[in-house]
């Protein structure tokens, strides 16, 4: 099985980017400097946005989700993986974590990227406001 989501969001000039195991996605319009994690803001969606067939599939133990994150001519494909204990019920956040911890929020578990090992390139043009695409492929083998 096999789903794909895109979201649509903005960087801002107050991306810090140096969490030392998540990154966020917020539909939220403001980013104060409190936010560590946070890359981009004004997300055209969050997690209980998501279509419910990508949902039924990155709800799998054996799920895996692939992220490319792309901004002014940079990807990025974080690797990550998806779990049955997902809930995906946040109306404004995602959230990619480098444990197993979940919430409404969480989007991947186990992810092989987190806001302080992004690129400096992308945070730079994430800092200068520019948009970004996120594009998500969850798969299962179920």
């Amino acid at each position: 099985m096999e789903a794909t989501e895109v979201i649509r969001c903005h960087g801002h000039p107050l991306v810090i980017a140096s969490h030392p195991t998540t990154f966020e996605v917020t539909a939220e319009e403001t980013l104060t400097k409190n936010g560590h994690c946070i890359i981009g803001i004004r997300a055209d969606k969050g997690a209980a946005g998501l279509l419910p067939q990508f949902k039924e599939v990155l709800c799998h133990d054996d799920a895996e989700l692939v992220t490319t994150l792309a901004c002014g001519g940079i990807e990025v494909a974080v690797h990550s993986r998806g779990t049955s204990a997902m809930t995906l019920t946040h109306p404004t956040d995602f959230v990619w974590r480098k444990s197993r911890f979940v919430c409404g929020r969480t989007i991947g578990i186990c992810s092989d990227y987190v806001a302080a090992t992004l690129p400096k390139e992308l945070v730079a043009l994430l800092r200068a406001g520019r948009p970004v695409v996120i594009t998500m492929v969850a798969t299962c083998p179920g």
